[in-house]
């Protein structure tokens, strides 16, 4: 995968989605081939989708790293990022969901958009982290359940079991905002960062 070449509303899991859903509400894709498209989300306990600015911003970061670009959407929840990956020519896109239904709406909606480029893996996306690597991503989305101590477990996981690939490979995380960010890498270093009124966000990437 091409290394940068310019710098450049609502989601979550029990992993996200402990609490039976209640009701639907939408994700609006931003971007893309899918631009406009507006795609039933659960509503249950925990569901946080990434909201529309974070979108935009994370996006024009990796405008000229995502066409191409194998994904991992781990705590998918509403799949917000995975299918704004998908919608801007991402090669395919790993949805790991720990909710029944939210993972079965996760296949819904790539059924309703006519894409064979996405998978969906019912299950705890720290367990599935736990084994050795099948496959590398280039682009991983991680963005868990706040208030739980998932995200260090998370970007632990990733790079021991080598799920990531380290010299390529982009980083996305999104915490709680008064949360220090995790430890990484040595090497790793944060590529852009912003805050809103309730979340850190960042890319990152190893130094070059």
């Amino acid at each position: 995968m091409r290394r940068r070449t310019s710098k450049s509303n609502s989601r979550r899991q029990t992993g996200r989605g402990s609490g039976q859903p209640t009701a639907v509400g939408e994700v609006r894709l931003i971007g893309g081939d899918w631009r406009g498209r507006k795609l039933p989300v659960l509503s249950a306990e925990g569901l946080r989708p990434t909201s529309d600015r974070v979108r935009e911003t994370l996006f024009n970061w990796l405008q000229f790293e995502i066409p191409g670009a194998n994904c991992l959407d781990l705590f998918a929840g509403s799949g917000a990022l995975g299918f704004e990956a998908l919608s801007r020519g991402a090669k395919n896109c790993l949805f790991l969901e720990l909710s029944a239904d939210n993972a079965e709406q996760l296949r819904s909606n790539l059924q309703v958009l006519k894409s064979d480029k996405g998978q969906v893996h019912q299950c705890d996306s720290l367990q599935w982290l736990d084994q050795q690597a099948t496959q590398q991503f280039d682009v991983v989305f991680v963005d868990p359940p706040f208030n739980r101590g998932l995200m260090q477990p998370a970007v632990d996981s990733l790079f021991k079991n080598g799920w990531i690939d380290c010299e390529h490979a982009w980083l996305y995380l999104e915490q709680e905002k008064s949360l220090d960010w995790p430890q990484l890498p040595e090497e790793w270093r944060c590529y852009r960062e912003k805050t809103t009124s309730q979340v850190r966000f960042g890319l990152f990437c190893k130094q070059e």
